[in-house]
């Protein structure tokens, strides 16, 4: 059977789950937030600037051009853009802390672009999925109108983004003490989903994880390896470039998940690329910050042993 022919089971109440778990990441994420976080994108424009276009413009366009190069299958092809579309996750702040690099810069990016992804995520997935050759052919069979995937958008991101920052803003200590509750209980719930999800449809998975496996680690090596380059091409510093490198490669791939599900009926490739993304970013993230916290380890003891 054709990868593009299968549908991944996910009933409407694990549906339900799925979006009180993203709503609940958001809101944690919100609460970590703080006004000053939004007007240090007025202090640092260049570095903002830099990770708008990486994520919002360049990932999506060398996202479509790698599926066009790899000719993986409409489905796939669907899956990678969808994930390149997604705004990150505070993972990448957590990663950015275990490499040593910028956690204020990593925060505020990932306030801000999960506040565009409001309007560019719907925007980016329909222009490029309808421009995929084979790809456009499930938006044409779904009919998926970007106001629908707004306003899906609107209830999981933009609703609790809104209260969690309302709570950071007028009730900072509990914020304080409860952002980390929230981000870690919620973080385990969305990898509990989809661990029932997989093994629910465990004989699908085995069956056609090869088919993207590789797309996925490309992938998934294409947005940090974008992450890192445009951070050193506009010469940002070191810390700002582990920033960049996790705030441009991790990406929010359970909201991709719900996606496939709200509008695509679990569309095989789709859901494959999605569930395998939100495990293997995270174990690619984390490689790559040890690497780079033993670096900055072994530095800092060489530069101690020349004083």
């Amino acid at each position: 059977m054709n990868v593009d022919d299968i549908r991944i089971a996910f009933d409407s109440g694990s549906l339900t789950t799925l979006k009180i778990v993203l709503g609940l990441i958001l809101f944690g994420i919100a609460m970590d937030t703080r006004l000053s976080d939004f007007r240090l994108a007025l202090r640092k424009p260049r570095a903002f600037a830099v990770a708008v276009a990486a994520q919002f413009a360049l990932l999506p366009a060398l996202t479509f051009l790698l599926t066009l190069l790899l000719g993986v299958q409409g489905s796939v092809a669907l899956g990678m853009i969808l994930v390149a579309c997604c705004p990150p996750g505070n993972v990448s702040n957590i990663l950015t802390h275990r490499a040593r690099g910028d956690v204020a810069l990593s925060v505020s990016m990932t306030a801000v672009g999960n506040v565009l992804a409001i309007a560019m995520l719907p925007l980016n997935f329909a222009f490029w999925g309808h421009l995929h050759p084979t790809g456009r052919e499930y938006f044409t069979e779904i009919s998926v109108a970007p106001w629908d995937m707004l306003s899906e958008v609107l209830l999981v991101i933009a609703l609790p983004f809104a209260l969690g920052l309302t709570v950071s803003h007028l009730l900072p200590q509990v914020a304080a003490r409860t952002h980390r509750v929230v981000g870690i209980l919620s973080f385990v719930a969305l990898g509990g989903i989809i661990v029932i999800a997989v093994a629910n449809n465990w004989s699908l998975f085995v069956a056609y994880i090869g088919v993207v496996a590789v797309a996925v680690f490309l992938h998934d090596a294409l947005a940090l390896g974008l992450g890192y380059g445009i951070a050193r091409g506009f010469r940002l510093d070191v810390p700002a470039r582990k920033a960049m490198t996790f705030e441009v490669g991790i990406r929010n791939a359970g909201l991709g998940l719900l996606f496939v599900f709200s509008f695509f009926d679990g569309l095989g490739g789709m859901a494959l690329v999605a569930a395998w993304w939100g495990v293997w970013d995270i174990i690619a993230g984390l490689v790559v910050a040890v690497v780079w916290a033993r670096h900055s380890t072994t530095n800092t003891e060489n530069r101690e042993v020349t004083t």
